[in-house]
């Protein structure tokens, strides 16, 4: 890897080298699904969109598409763009990204046009779609961008699910007893940084094996949170769980932006979080590929060797971005408690620390795309409540597995190489 004195980003193409015929073969298949799904099965009635809600200022009128003709159009493109992708790998061994990109869209809309066709209501409503999502989606995209601290500096973060209930526990409990939320937020972070610190501590100074390290944690933080919540959480004074009643964080909506359809009750209306997590995955991805601290760590997570060779002190490096990750994990852990809920429940997480991984490894490694997956995955999630409640014929859980088949098929090359850090997982000890 070229170290540059200014830490440049590296250069991206308009092509993905694919090297074999995996990723046409792919884009195949999927185009024959296309056709006997979206046209021989597909329903013969219409899928109406639902963009604004009652009470918006700007009204759009809902979005009804017939849902036999969107699927022969989705059907006609996802076929010539598989034939095209055959035709560049012959050519030049590499597909064009926008070939791709058109393909992703065209099959998402006619997944959705297919399914919303079929249910019995044969209506949704977009709002409440990605709304919903970002309860998901919030603590999903802090447990990645924490992921993706740790791991571009070298150290696997299996600790995340640890973080994150660490931090929703805490703010429960210290905004509870403060009944201040600001006072339970920077709590959370301070138990993301405690569980980090564990982590680095074993993995880093003692060279313990990184992966059982946090698996560890994970259990560790799950036991030590069920017995507090028991045994302190549970107690009532006057009849009440004093302990396990947080104050909590409100929205607060940006004037105008707010009442943008769909994009601003999505993004506009969040609480301090949910803005503080927009703003961290743009600060993460311009620190790391625009600035010469995150051109450090990723020559720490590369070539640790090299970096200690140019007077980078590799472990410092590794230790400061765990607790970093920590924080941010446990920032996150908070919005269960602050934000989404209104108490502390045993292992209320719910595991969402491994589909974080999950969101990490699909998105890259890098921050934005770890954020699009994790929207991935909590519209998926809610996708499947929605679903689940308006009489569609597929089964829920099909929807709830394709995020994490999405991922297999990443892991395995077939969009591309998906690479961690070459030093991700490997202890550096200095000779």
């Amino acid at each position: 890897m070229s170290i540059t004195a200014k830490g440049e980003a590296p250069h991206v193409s308009d092509a993905v080298a694919v090297r074999s015929w995996k990723l046409p073969i792919l884009l195949g298949v999927l185009a024959l699904f296309a056709v006997v799904v979206f046209i021989l099965l597909g329903p013969s009635g219409t899928a109406t969109f639902r963009i604004s809600q009652d009470g918006d200022a700007w009204q759009v009128p809902d979005l009804v598409l017939p849902s036999k003709a969107i699927g022969v159009i989705v059907s006609i493109i996802c076929v010539g763009l598989a034939y095209l992708s055959w035709r560049q790998t012959k050519a030049t061994g590499k597909i064009a990204k926008w070939v791709i990109m058109t393909f992703a869209v065209a099959f998402v809309v006619g997944i959705m046009v297919w399914i919303i066709g079929g249910t019995t209501s044969q209506n949704i409503t977009l709002v409440g779609l990605f709304t919903g999502a970002m309860l998901i989606t919030t603590p999903l995209v802090f447990g990645s961008m924490s992921g993706v601290l740790s791991e571009r500096a070298g150290v696997v973060n299996i600790a995340i699910e640890g973080q994150l209930l660490a931090g929703a526990f805490t703010a429960a409990l210290v905004a509870s007893i403060t009944h201040n939320a600001f006072a339970g937020l920077l709590a959370a972070a301070v138990a993301g940084v405690a569980v980090s610190a564990m982590l680095a501590l074993f993995s880093i100074k003692y060279v313990v094996n990184q992966i059982i390290v946090g698996v560890v944690l994970n259990v560790l933080v799950s036991g030590l949170t069920g017995f507090l919540f028991e045994k302190v959480m549970k107690t009532k004074v006057n009849g009440e769980t004093i302990y396990n009643q947080p104050a909590h964080l409100p929205n607060l909506p940006i004037p105008v932006l707010s009442e943008i359809p769909i994009i601003g009750p999505t993004l506009f209306r969040q609480s301090l979080i949910g803005y503080f997590m927009l703003v961290l995955v743009v600060a993460l991805w311009f620190g790391l590929f625009r600035t010469r601290w995150g051109l450090r760590v990723r020559a720490v997570g590369e070539h640790p060797k090299a970096a200690d060779t140019v007077g980078i002190n590799v472990n410092r490096t590794r230790v400061m971005n765990v607790l970093a990750g920590g924080a941010v994990a446990g920032i996150g852990g908070a919005y269960f408690t602050l934000v989404a809920v209104s108490s502390f429940s045993k292992d209320m997480t719910g595991g969402l620390g491994f589909i974080a991984l999950a969101a990490l490894i699909f998105g890259r490694w890098n921050p934005i795309g770890a954020a699009l997956a994790a929207l991935l995955f909590g519209v998926a999630g809610n996708l499947q409540s929605i679903l689940s409640l308006a009489g569609t014929p597929i089964d829920g859980q099909f929807l709830a597995m394709l995020p994490y088949a999405l991922t297999i098929l990443a892991v395995s090359g077939f969009v591309g190489k998906a690479m961690a850090p070459a030093a991700d997982g490997e202890p550096y000890v200095k000779e």
